[in-house]
């Protein structure tokens, strides 16, 4: 390729054409997937690799799931000599500690492309599979202590020769679930999808030739020195910020610290992550690998955000951690929920960054996947087994210049809900009474933290269980500039003997049953800026909508009455009530 000259109009048509694969793997594998959480969700990612594994394309899918896709090309290359890798053959992965993910759900699909006899580039797919075995329904359970709880671990072995499936792999992956058939059709989805990419990349070549790989090595170089670029934009200096993940006895009782400090120095960026916490026996530790994407995601979120997201980012920082923390544990410490972790990862460089990254800054989101798994037998035949899994979204941090949004997913997760129709058509073993905003539970502030959301399930069948995932119950999300923190979460059951229970933010295997209510509240965002300063209509808005009712309104000095006509701004009262300029401060929960 040293030869291959190529222009910046040919480095961008290329670039825009390898991310239309990428893209069109994913449709693929939506289109023709048999689980709600990938055909509805879209819990997927995929990507397009250069011939010695560097990510040079991902489309906008799951944030996370860059800690799989970009070790796991660079494993098969240094597992497999390049004679075993041939034209025709595919991969598949799941093990966090052997390079094929950040938790055993996520299944990686990796297939090289070949053009004029020589491999020019790879195409890879990741799918959260909805159960992959283990001690608990859906993979993920609250309280696991090792990895070997959690389900298959699958090394990296080649699932595809010449073209053809091996369905012995096939079937040892799909004999470990609970639901084979449903691993069955996403499995054959991914490899499928993987087709459609590689069949792109080869008609590419067949058009460019070697300009395409040269192409490819030209973007990556492009997008490091845009970014080296905007790094030099920022001021040199040490920034530093702690958050925590919510206290729990696999802390002692306390919370769970996650501490960094950034250094800039001219064109670089050093990520020191000193005093966080030690790993623990609890699914929420992170492999090196997916804080290297978390720390990847926050520098084109916070720097360059429409820059192209390849291997040229991840050489502009360097990471300094030890081995045995809780971001870079060691095996087999387990990682199911690790996410939540990633998260607080993200909190912190956001935190430490917020002075210096202008209008970028945003004050703390739900930061958490508040993630119910339902499972139990179909009601219309008892020798169906059914799992339904849900990730709930929240609250986004308010901007300098912009309310937070209301009821998304953020950072490190992406993916959409699930339809109340097609839950209750596929899943007849829940109805669902209430999906909406949970009023209140974004932060005050010149603009407004976005709203959770309430999703309350009513079981209509026996013999049901549940397991959850999430985090900032207790430790809520922060506001900045002087607005105020969000509301946590909340998981409440109502039995049907009319019992209420407060159930913790990790809770397995329980049973429920035929009346029960289970009520899912995910945490709101952060406000910014001083809320006495923020506009009398959107706060009168903010009550019209539901989304805060009249005493959060008197929160921000503004006084509300409700009349015939709806409600409306007592003028008077509100201007009496900001000119004693007085917030009630501290945090609330």
């Amino acid at each position: 390729m040293a030869n291959v000259k190529v222009d910046a109009v040919t480095v961008e048509i290329v670039g825009n054409l390898l991310l239309s694969a990428a893209e069109e793997v994913g449709i693929a594998i939506i289109k023709s997937s048999y689980s709600n959480n990938i055909k509805e969700r879209r819990d997927i990612s995929t990507a397009v690799f250069d011939p010695e594994g560097n990510l040079i394309a991902q489309a906008e899918y799951i944030a996370m799931h860059l800690g799989s896709l970009i070790t796991t090309v660079k494993e098969i290359i240094r597992k497999y000599p390049p004679e075993d890798i041939r034209d025709g053959d595919m991969f598949i992965g799941n093990d966090p500690y052997k390079g094929g993910g950040t938790h055993l759900p996520d299944i990686t699909v990796a297939a090289p492309v070949f053009g004029g006899g020589r491999l020019i580039g790879w195409v890879a797919n990741l799918g959260h599979h909805s159960d992959i075995g283990g001690r608990v329904p859906g993979s993920q359970c609250g309280d696991a202590t090792s990895i070997f709880e959690e389900g298959l671990r699958i090394p990296l072995v080649k699932v595809c020769e010449n073209n053809e499936p091996n369905m012995g792999v096939i079937e040892f992956v799909t004999d470990n679930s609970r639901i084979s058939e449903e691993r069955y059709g996403d499995l054959m989805a991914q490899i499928a999808g993987n087709r459609v990419g590689r069949r792109r990349i080869e008609e590419a070549y067949a058009r460019w030739g070697d300009t395409l790989v040269a192409a490819m090595y030209a973007l990556e170089d492009y997008t490091e020195r845009r970014l080296r670029a905007g790094i030099e934009r920022l001021p040199d200096g040490e920034y530093c910020f702690e958050d925590y993940l919510d206290p729990s006895p696999i802390f002692g009782g306390k919370p769970g610290k996650i501490a960094v400090k950034v250094t800039i120095r001219g064109d670089r960026m050093n990520f020191d992550f000193s005093g966080s916490a030690k790993q623990v026996e609890a699914p929420i530790n992170l492999t090196y690998n997916g804080l290297m994407a978390t720390v990847f995601y926050c520098m084109k979120t916070l720097i360059d955000p429409s820059m192209p997201t390849n291997i040229g980012i991840a050489r502009t920082f360097d990471i300094a951690v030890e081995p045995g923390l809780l971001i870079n544990c060691k095996s087999p410490s387990p990682v199911a929920a690790r996410i939540d972790t990633a998260m607080r990862v993200v909190d912190v460089i956001f935190g430490a960054l917020a002075p210096i990254v202008g209008n970028r800054a945003m004050a703390c989101c739900n930061s958490t996947c508040t993630t119910p798994t339902f499972s139990g037998f179909d009601p219309r035949d008892r020798d169906r087994y059914l799992l339904y899994l849900e990730v709930i979204a929240g609250g986004s941090g308010a901007y300098p210049d912009m309310d937070g949004l209301d009821g998304v997913q953020v950072h490190m997760t992406n993916t959409s809900n699930l339809p109340i129709e097609a839950l209750e058509m596929e899943f007849p073993l829940l109805n669902i009474l209430k999906y909406g905003y949970r009023q209140n539970s974004g932060g005050a502030g010149q603009y407004r933290g976005g709203c959770g959301i309430e999703r309350k399930y009513e079981v209509v069948a026996d013999e049901v269980e549940v397991t959850l995932l999430g985090d900032r119950h207790t430790i809520p999300p922060w506001g900045l500039a002087g607005g105020k923190d969000g509301f946590g979460g909340e998981n409440r059951l109502l039995r049907r003997d009319g019992t209420s229970e407060k159930l913790g933010s990790r809770v397995t295997s329980l049973k429920l049953h035929r009346g029960d209510v289970l009520s899912v509240n995910s945490p709101g965002s952060g406000g910014w800026g001083n809320p006495l300063k923020r506009d009398e209509n959107a706060v009168l808005t903010d009550v019209t909508e539901g989304k805060i009712d009249i005493s959060e309104a008197a929160r921000h000095g503004v006084v509300i009455k409700k009349t015939e006509a709806g409600f409306v701004v007592d003028d008077a009262a509100t201007g009496a009530a900001r000119s004693e300029n007085h917030l009630t401060d501290g945090r609330r929960l």
